[in-house]
């Protein structure tokens, strides 16, 4: 099987324009066939602040009302996603930006939740591969905004973490797919003020203690539910880790390995 990496950037990376530029040429010199997964809530966030748009957050998750919905998609889909698509291209990596709308990538329907209102944010329904493995064939790296759609004409917003999970699970029959979520943090870290205690080995028993110890909380929730998802839909590998420790990652000898047992 060929090897296909699947990395999603999010947390203060993306925020930070010189960080995200470190890791732009990191990732470009990754010869292996690529998807890049980005986020970019922190930065809606603060758009939302200047715009007077209140903003809600449920364990990492955001309330997606109708303004919201205008607005993460103004940002992800479009600055976000082009500045990253812009920045490839200026490291001889010919990219192709996308969202989950476009070729029918990531269907999704409105979450249904008996004690919530979400608004517009979508839980995946099927991930289409053809137009990414024809651009992947072609030679082009692809970038994948979290906007998907509902097949009527319904934009709506999709964890960042559960498109990367969703869209490596769907590659995972035809490739040797290895799953990284690139952050801030060295890894899944026991103590959050102390960038030194990162989990060099994490398994399902373990991290469900740490949850109910809520020494792993907030975001960090779904990212590491994506992950057991995913190792148990056949992804052969997956990471959490440093963005600038890129290489390291890769290799498996940086950050926080993720296995099920």
């Amino acid at each position: 099987m060929d090897k296909l990496l699947i990395i999603k950037i999010g947390g203060n990376v993306i925020d930070d324009e010189e960080e995200l530029k470190k890791f732009i040429v990191k990732f470009s010199l990754l010869p292996q066939k690529k998807i890049l997964i980005h986020g970019g809530g922190k930065r809606a966030t603060k758009l939302a602040e200047k715009l007077n748009i209140p903003q809600q957050m449920v364990e990492g998750r955001r309330i997606t009302d109708a303004e919201t919905l205008k607005l993460v998609t103004m940002v992800y889909a479009g600055e976000i996603n082009k500045t990253i698509v812009a920045q490839l291209q200026a490291n001889d990596c010919n990219a192709v930006g996308l969202s989950g709308t476009d070729g029918n990538i990531i269907a999704a329907h409105k979450r249904i939740n008996p004690a919530l209102d979400y608004g517009f944010v979508g839980d995946v329904d099927s991930v289409q591969i053809f137009l990414l493995q024809t651009l992947l064939v072609a030679g082009f790296t692809v970038v994948i905004a979290p906007i998907t759609h509902n097949t009527k004409g319904q934009l709506l917003n999709t964890n960042a973490d559960t498109v990367a999970q969703e869209v490596a699970k769907a590659f995972s029959k035809d490739y040797d797919v290895h799953l990284i979520y690139c952050f801030e943090k060295e890894g899944v870290l026991i103590d959050v003020n102390d960038n030194q205690s990162s989990i060099q080995h994490l398994n399902f028993s373990e991290y469900k203690r740490l949850k109910q110890e809520k020494i792993i909380y907030a975001g960090m929730i779904p990212k590491l539910e994506n992950a057991f998802k995913a190792l148990t839909a056949g992804v052969n590998k997956i990471s959490l880790g440093k963005a600038l420790q890129l290489e390291e990652l890769v290799l498996g000898n940086a950050g926080t390995t993720i296995t099920y047992e």
